[in-house]
């Protein structure tokens, strides 16, 4: 079985994380073949070069052959890269599951932080994703999840099915 991990890879924090990921995939989901972009050296080595249609060609050609994509959906607003990933996939009608860490998600029972959001929208305690996005995930079998763990477990019953 193959599957695309989407995130951002420049930053040291993208990096590790998907790191942690694809750790964590390979270790629990046995025979899988997840394609991690930033272990692609061909164009993602950045002290060489690979041109804009290079990059689109090698990581479309994984998304066509991912049976699932996992979608980091982090940061201020979800990378575009990303973004576009969960665009093409949604096109293929293949699962996409989520993961969305942000602590700011903690608190949504919290009456304090909903009444502050009634009455004045600047006090936000929350935070927004773009729902166009999230709708396509929601559409695939997938979901959005918390922690890299509960991922796991949402793929591996998605498996089991």
């Amino acid at each position: 079985m193959k599957a695309y991990l989407a995130n951002g890879l420049f930053g040291m924090g993208d990096r590790l994380l998907n790191s942690l990921i694809a750790s964590e995939i390979r270790k629990e989901i046995q025979g899988i073949d997840l394609y991690v972009p930033q272990e692609n050296d061909a164009i993602n080595d950045k002290s060489s070069y690979a041109d804009s249609i290079a990059i689109a060609k090698a990581d479309m050609d994984k998304l066509r052959e991912s049976e699932f994509l996992i979608a980091v959906i982090d940061g201020v607003e979800i990378d575009s890269g990303v973004a576009a990933e969960i665009g093409a996939f949604y096109m293929m009608d293949k699962p996409i599951f989520a993961l969305y860490t942000d602590v700011r998600q903690q608190g949504r029972d919290n009456n304090k932080k909903i009444e502050a959001l009634i009455n004045d929208s600047t006090e936000n305690q929350f935070v927004y994703r773009n729902l166009f996005v999230i709708g396509l995930i929601k559409q695939r079998e997938g979901n959005v999840y918390s922690t890299v763990e509960d991922l796991v477990e949402g793929i591996k019953k998605y498996l089991r099915k």
